[in-house]
């Protein structure tokens, strides 16, 4: 990431606000985890495994259980770094929207608060609200 959309994203309080930026990386993922997420993946899953169960009568059964396992592994291995990475894109979206909608309601209870110089449970209520999603003063998002 540049250091220009670190500053863009850090000091984001909407959505919009946020670089619609998606390296080459996370475009990957996106579609790896968008094809594993479908049939055609999980056929070639149960493909694989019926192209190899065959394969024990001419491999001893150590290699033909080493051959299952390690391309198991491998696969699963990718996949979990793969989704981890879409995954967490995915959290972060949602937190910065939810810190959005937090944020939004909160500077509208403030501004009715500021028309109605008798409602302290408002502002109380507005500083419970900040509190509960993180939107400490300090804080951007």
């Amino acid at each position: 990431m540049t250091e220009k959309h670190e500053e863009r994203t850090a000091d984001a309080t909407m959505p919009e606000d946020v670089s619609n930026h998606v390296g080459l990386f996370d475009r990957f993922a996106t579609k790896a985890s968008e094809f594993a997420a479908r049939a055609p993946f999980f056929l070639l899953c149960i493909l694989l495994v019926l192209i190899w169960a065959p394969s024990i009568i001419w491999l001893p059964m150590e290699t033909w259980q080493l051959i299952i396992n390690t391309t198991t592994t491998i696969i699963t291995f990718l996949m979990v770094a793969l989704l981890q990475n879409t995954e967490s894109r995915n959290d972060a979206a949602i937190q910065q929207k939810l810190n959005a909608i937090a944020n939004g309601l909160a500077d509208l209870m403030q501004h009715t608060a500021k028309e109605d110089p008798d409602s302290t449970d408002l502002d109380e209520c507005r500083d419970q609200l900040r509190r509960a999603v993180g939107l400490e003063d300090d804080e951007s998002t």
